[in-house]
């Protein structure tokens, strides 16, 4: 008997859920060639720049208190610049989520009467409640006097005419969301985020471009800041951390505006002197030379689910050859009931908290409730194999991570059992 499908009857799968896995991944062997490609360049692009600012043992000491002269933090945070092809960069334990990155590059820049446009439609939804919040004055840009506008997405992208027309003499940023979010769109390739940056710079050069990079980062071999950009943020326990950061943030760009993020972070005057890293400094930067093969190992995950998905009659975006541009599939399920099973499928199949049942809830930040498969070693870690899910129509699941493909594999394996077990969907 073979020795891996007698490993799989242990958990009750079916060996016809094997075959059709087999057979959509067989027909996915040129998009998997042109992942492991990307890989080893972003590979090499990191050890590049290590090398160059001569990264030592001595880099991974432990600062205390204010974290003065901490020589790990000041050459992980070049490594980062060098990597995103910017000026500076703040990589710190203190930034709590992609969401709060985000947060203190808008504080940072942004002041009384300016506009901010998002030029993506309306920011994920723990992004607009720092824009706008709920209405209880609980210091959100709206609070502070900060206008926002927005232009949505037409079929081709980024509906550049309007994003020009609206762009006013208030208008301080231009905010661009890379990922899908909650959305049902393909990711923006860097090649998209190129053209826009171009035609916004020529139109109002002195406008500050920042581009929401969370679930993003090599996905490419080129980032948005290598095109244009002037600000990226995003979380290390996604792509960056490489599945090892236990927490944190970055932010990259032009010096200036790294700076007056650095000064929300802490405080004007302050900025990035201190900050004591407590000895964090080796996991970030080993997440940071393992991330390009992880974001690999997750981006095959996704491919694959699209394609079984897609060959069982289910939308989903983007479609197994599409170009990706961040982590996430989603499929599109036809009921509230689908979506928890799937959900409660992923989480079984994790490594830890396997025996939990997901179940939605009021989570901080958004305004339906969502239910989220996270059977993570680092809470809440969307890099490790997990999903998540909105409770509203049309109800669609949002599948990302996976720190091995054949971890993700098993946890498509045990939705497709799951899913038929419950009489909800049937397999040939």
């Amino acid at each position: 008997m073979d020795i891996k499908l007698a490993m799989y009857e242990d958990f009750g799968i079916d060996a016809k859920i094997i075959d059709l896995c087999r057979r959509e991944e067989d027909k996915l062997n040129d998009v998997f060639q042109k992942i492991k490609d990307t890989c080893e360049y972003n590979q090499l692009k990191v050890i590049k720049a290590m090398q160059k600012y001569n990264l030592g043992d001595r880099h991974f000491g432990v600062s205390t208190g204010y974290g003065y002269g901490d020589e790990g933090r000041d050459v992980l945070e070049k490594i980062y610049a060098e990597v995103f092809n910017a000026q500076d960069a703040l990589v710190r334990p203190q930034i709590v989520s992609g969401t709060h990155a985000i947060s203190i590059c808008l504080y940072g820049i942004l002041r009384p009467g300016d506009e901010i446009l998002s030029i993506t439609g309306p920011p994920y939804d723990t992004i607009r409640t720092i824009i706008d919040g709920d209405g209880n004055n609980h210091g959100t840009l709206k609070d502070y006097g900060v206008k926002y506008n927005q232009v949505n997405l037409c079929t081709e992208g980024i509906d550049i005419v309007k994003v020009i027309e609206a762009l006013k003499k208030e208008t301080k940023m231009v905010y661009i969301q890379r990922s899908t979010g909650y959305g049902w769109r393909k990711a923006l390739t860097i090649a998209e985020i190129k053209e826009a940056v171009l035609k916004i710079k020529k139109a109002k050069p002195d406008v500050v471009v920042m581009v929401d990079n969370c679930y993003g980062e090599f996905m490419d071999i080129l980032e948005p800041t290598d095109v244009g950009a002037d600000l990226v943020a995003g979380s290390l326990i996604k792509n960056p951390g490489g599945g090892i950061a236990p927490m944190g943030g970055y932010v990259a760009g032009k010096k200036d505006l790294v700076y007056l993020a650095a000064c929300r972070l802490s405080a004007p005057g302050i900025a990035k002197e201190t900050g004591a890293t407590l000895g964090i400094n080796r996991s970030y930067l080993q997440g940071l030379f393992l991330a390009p093969h992880i974001v690999g190992e997750s981006i095959k995950t996704a491919v694959l689910a699209s394609g079984v998905f897609n060959s069982l009659g289910f939308d989903v975006c983007p479609l197994p050859k599409d170009e990706r541009s961040d982590i996430i599939q989603s499929i599109k399920f036809d009921s509230k009931e689908m979506v928890e099973v799937f959900c409660k499928a992923i989480q079984s199949a994790a490594p830890v908290d396997s025996f939990v049942i997901p179940e939605a809830w009021d989570m901080p930040g958004y305004n339906d409730q969502v239910i989220m498969a996270a059977g993570a070693f680092i809470q809440g870690s969307s890099i490790e194999l997990s999903a998540d899910a909105p409770m509203r129509q049309p109800y669609i699941a949002y599948l990302q991570g996976g720190l091995t493909h054949e971890h993700g594999r098993f946890g498509l394996y045990m939705a497709l059992k799951m899913l038929s077990d419950e009489g909800l969907l049937y397999l040939n």
